[in-house]
């Protein structure tokens, strides 16, 4: 898009001259700044720019509305990338329901790559949705042992074969992915979706925060729901008493976990994952937090909604509550508000723009602060949260 050659000429004109120019210079720059700002929008939301426009990210990933004033072709993009992140979520719970325990693909991941990548095209089918989700994962054949027990009581065993996805990590899936796509994909591409993924994913921790916070003082691995009001439900109450759990039991943090405890295999996953989020702090994590239960500030909500209360295990998006980010947590909440309005209730989250937290009552907050923090305590005022919502999924009534 550019100005017309015939209006440039004519406003060049006029500017040679000093007295035309300082009369007609404001005429012009009031008449033409709506077309210049339309240019640098439209230039700033192009499909193969170093930088994507926020507002675009938001409407695609947290379906805020769009103004009036958004050009008909731009409106048609985001619609259909709103479908495509939709047939990618059915891909990637597909494929994660052949993961091994503790292990997935990060629906997020996989859209922030096809946003970087694809943005513009039409959203595709169903199987080629699944195409581009094979991109980022392996499937292995595998044998194990099985006990089966005879009529007569008599157990025996024998092995069998067995097909599991195995994740990738994100550079392998780019080999994959291009030659699913026919193209490269550059240092500017990976920057795009590092820059997207960051901006939506909203589990990088709560920063350089130097205020008062507290460690719990335990080192317990053990899941405690013995003090649940209904262990049957997801419920407000329940996931105050967990995030206390978790912060008593003095859990730590690391990128993209969620409540499990971090094993030597599901750290050595999370490095290759996060390799900016995890593995730059891998010998900090070494040393205070392998072994023990982690998870990072929206897993510490996930993990309570996974929780399988009968065998206390925490599944990856089970318990109908899907993979969502703090910021994609916040804006799907049908209810939320400012921060100076929150209610006084037990299990609310509480929210910044990319970190969340469950407020436990008294003025206080449990937050996967970051890295070096792990689960803390705060106080509700001065943190630095600006909106409380109820979290989708859970019973607030």
């Amino acid at each position: 898009m550019a100005i017309p050659a015939a209006i440039a000429k004519a406003a060049a004109t006029l500017l040679t001259n000093e007295k035309t120019r300082k009369g007609f210079g404001w005429v012009l720059l009031a008449v033409f700044s709506p077309v210049i700002l339309l240019i640098a929008l439209l230039c700033s939301i192009g499909s193969g720019g170093a930088e994507h426009n926020n507002a675009s990210v938001e409407a695609c990933f947290y379906g805020s509305t769009l103004s009036a004033e958004v050009p008909a072709e731009f409106r048609h993009s985001i619609e259909e990338m709103r479908s495509a992140f939709s047939l990618l979520d059915s891909a990637v719970v597909s494929a994660n329901e052949q993961m091994e325990s503790g292990n997935g693909l990060d629906p997020l991941r996989v859209k922030a790559v096809f946003y970087a990548l694809c943005f513009g095209e039409d959203a595709p089918s169903q199987s080629e949705a699944d195409s581009f989700v094979a991109c980022f994962y392996t499937t292995e054949t595998r044998t194990r042992t099985v006990e089966i027990e005879q009529e007569d009581g008599i157990v025996t065993t024998e092995e069998e074969t067995y097909t599991v996805n195995v994740p990738l990590s994100l550079y392998q899936a780019y080999t994959h992915l291009e030659a699913h796509l026919g193209r490269d994909i550059t240092e500017d591409d990976q920057s795009n979706i590092n820059h997207v993924y960051t901006s939506v994913a909203g589990t990088a921790g709560g920063g350089s925060y130097n205020g008062k916070y507290l460690r719990g003082d335990g080192t317990s691995i053990e899941l405690d729901i013995s003090t649940f009001t209904d262990p049957s439900t997801k419920n407000a109450a329940n996931l105050a008493l967990y995030a206390i759990h978790a912060w008593e039991s003095g859990w730590g943090y690391v990128w993209g976990t969620y409540g499990n405890v971090l094993t030597d295999s599901l750290f050595a996953y999370k490095q290759e994952q996060y390799p900016d989020g995890v593995g730059t702090y891998a010998d900090f994590i070494r040393s205070n937090w392998l072994g023990g239960r982690t998870t990072d500030c929206v897993g510490l909500i996930k993990g309570y909604g996974w929780l399988d209360p009968e065998t206390l295990t925490i599944g990856y998006a089970t318990n109908g509550m899907p993979d969502l980010g703090a910021n994609q947590m916040f804006y799907s909440a049908s209810v939320s508000g400012p921060i100076d309005t929150m209610p006084d209730t037990p299990g609310l989250a509480v929210w910044q723009n990319g970190h969340i937290g469950v407020y436990v009552g008294d003025g206080y907050v449990i937050e996967a602060m970051n890295t070096q923090c792990g689960v803390v305590k705060t106080q509700l005022e001065g943190r630095g949260w600006t909106h409380w919502l109820e979290i989708p999924y859970i019973n607030y009534n």
